[in-house]
């Protein structure tokens, strides 16, 4: 696979076995050894990576701080977690500011490989040539840079996996939309975590889209959710 991956990891040893074993299977990789090289490096080449691989425990900048430091930039990347914090209250927030997936060390490398393809083959069928604003009565979404619009006034910025799920139900309103279907067509697995997660996206979504007049996200009990449209 012929595809560019940010590595940010301070473990020298880990980060050469990372690096090494990626290379060999048709990755491109450029490593960081911490958060704040990996920021100047995504600030001036983002448009160059795929996915970048992010260790949360690190020196000068931690990989949470990385993470929304990218999100605040608009730098838009599918990034991964790579760390040996394995608490639930840790992966939950890793996930809900927007990582793609949390893998715990120690791991198994061609796991790695697998998810890292999974991620980049979900992103590569997305891009398509589509207009980049969408709109419905008085919201509007601009996809490209992640801004949402209400009455024209309220202007919110959302994060990537909180407009991943947004352009999703945009592309199925007026559905009856199942909770495990919703997980693992957007990120490839139904799970505890991801469960959390789309719980915490539908709520946010749902308080920014009080004030509008025609769309409103509603709860089918035991199934999952209907974004409801009516302009």
């Amino acid at each position: 696979m012929n595809a560019k991956i940010l590595l940010v990891e301070d473990e020298i040893d880990l980060g050469n076995v990372v690096k090494q074993y990626l290379e060999i299977v048709g990755f491109e990789v450029d490593w960081a050894k911490n958060g704040k090289l990996a920021f100047d490096q995504l600030q001036q080449f983002h448009s160059s990576y795929q996915l970048a691989i992010i260790d949360v425990s690190m020196p000068v900048m931690d990989g949470f701080e990385l993470a929304n430091r990218i999100f605040e930039a608009g730098i838009q990347i599918p990034f991964i977690f790579l760390t040996a914090r394995n608490e639930k209250a840790d992966r939950l927030y890793g996930l809900k500011i927007g990582a793609d997936d949390y893998i715990s060390k120690p791991f198994d490398v061609d796991e790695l490989v697998l998810r890292i393809k999974n991620i980049i083959r979900r992103y590569a069928a997305t891009e398509t040539p589509q207009r980049p604003i969408i709109t419905r009565g008085d919201v509007e979404f601009n996809k490209d840079s992640l801004r949402l619009s209400i009455k024209h006034r309220n202007d919110i910025i959302l994060t990537p996996r909180e407009a991943e799920l947004l352009l999703y139900l945009f592309e199925h309103e007026n559905k009856i939309l199942r909770r495990e279907n919703i997980l693992v067509q957007l990120w490839g697995k139904n799970d505890y975590f991801l469960g959390r997660s789309l719980d915490v996206f539908i709520s946010r979504l749902r308080k920014h889209l009080n004030n509008s007049n025609c769309i409103r996200i509603e709860n089918v009990y035991g199934v999952g959710f209907i974004f409801r449209v009516q302009e």
